[in-house]
This record gives C-alpha cells, structure tokens and sequence, in this order.
C-alpha cells in the first residue's frame, strides 16, 4: 500500500515512514501544506497519515480540498492539540480516524490496517489471477491452499501491477510503489525485484512481460 505521511516534524514523520516501510509499505513524506496538497491532487495515495499542524495550507484545509474533489481516500488525523474542538472538525470534514500525540507506533499501525480492511470490504479484498490468489487484507498469495512465500519488496511490486492489471506499469512507477516518492535509490534497484517475482510467478500460469524502453505488464498465460 502507497501511505503518504504529512507531518513538518521530520523525526516523527521519517520514524513513521521507516516503521512503515518494514512492514513492506511505500512511504511518500511531505512537511509542508502546500506542496502536500500539491502532491495529492498530482500523485495520490491508498491512504494518508495528516498532521493538522504544518506549515503553508493545514491538514484540516488539505482534508478540506481533498474531500471537495471527491478523494475518499482514507485519512488519519495527528494532532497535538488537546482539543477536542480539532478532532471533532476533522471527523466531520470527512477523517476517518484521528490518533493524538504522542500515540504509540503500535496503535498507528493498527489504525492503518483496520481503515486498509474498510476499504477492501469496499472493492474486494482479494483478486485472483491464473491459478493465483491475492489477498490484500493480508498481503498474501496463494495456490489453491497453499501460501507462497514471497518477500515484502516483490509483494509491492505485484501489489503495484496488479493494480493496473491490463496496462504497461513504467519503472517510475513501480518505484514510486516500492519505495516511495523521491526515495535516494537508483531506478535500476526495482529490476531484481522483478525478475525474481517473475521467476515465482511463472510456475502458475502468470508472467511479467517486459515493454522495451516503456515498462512492464502482467499477463495470465496458462
């Protein structure tokens, strides 16, 4: 899942980003309003982690502008703030769930998983393909009942193609999913990630074909 974090306290935010990124998440951080808000009607994301407090536009403006577009993108608020007056406005702005610093990486994580299993109850948690199964809930493949074991990077990049299932997914892109916007790797770092998924994948009927110069594709083939 693509999470963006919205937070101008960098420690924090960065701390959030590399908890989330273990757990085999992108990550995409911004500490400023303005180029949040930017970034979200640009790039988007499968969820967004929002401090109220930040520098240029707020969280509450940003959740204001994102929801008059039609974005229901789940949104978890953050905020220091002991009002209650913050919470209750952005609950009604449309936030799903607020946390209140500090909080416990713990309860951030279950928070997110618990808003990432609300919206797979709305479009499908699990996607079959070939003789594969995904189910995003868990971020599992499986044969019939058998699960495969396939490591978080490869997971991200599946979770990527599937999601344009029928289109050619540039390399960018598939960055972008795997480790986030602006991360510092270099663009060739997602090919060992696809050439080993290919290589387990091929077994059951799915391959990734490669679009010279454009990018790839994933294809049932058996």
């Amino acid at each position: 899942m693509r999470i963006a974090i919205i937070e101008d306290n960098e420690a924090l935010a960065n701390a959030i980003a590399y908890r989330l990124q273990d757990r085999g998440h992108a990550a995409d951080v911004l500490h400023d309003g303005d180029e949040a808000d930017r970034f979200l009607t640009r790039e988007g994301a499968d969820l967004i982690v929002l401090d109220i407090n930040l520098p240029g536009r707020s969280g509450l403006e940003i959740l204001r502008a994102l929801r008059l577009r039609g974005d229901g993108t789940p949104v978890i608020l953050l905020t220091a703030r002991s009002d209650t007056s913050d919470r209750v406005a952005g609950l009604d702005m449309g936030a799903d769930d607020y946390l209140v610093k500090p909080f416990e990486m713990d309860e951030l994580e279950a928070r997110i998983r618990a808003l990432s299993r609300r919206k797979e109850l709305e479009y499908g948690a699990k996607e079959s393909f070939g003789a594969l199964e995904f189910d995003r809930a868990t971020r599992q493949v499986s044969f019939g009942e058998t699960a495969l074991d396939i490591p978080r990077r490869e997971l991200s990049v599946l979770e990527c193609l599937l999601e344009r299932r029928g289109r050619i997914v540039s390399k960018s892109q598939l960055m972008d999913h795997v480790y986030g916007i602006g991360a510092d790797v270099d663009d060739t770092a997602v090919e060992p990630h696809v050439s080993r998924l290919r290589r387990r994948l091929a077994p059951h009927g799915v391959s990734i074909k490669t679009a010279r110069g454009l990018g790839y594709m994933l294809e049932v083939t058996g």
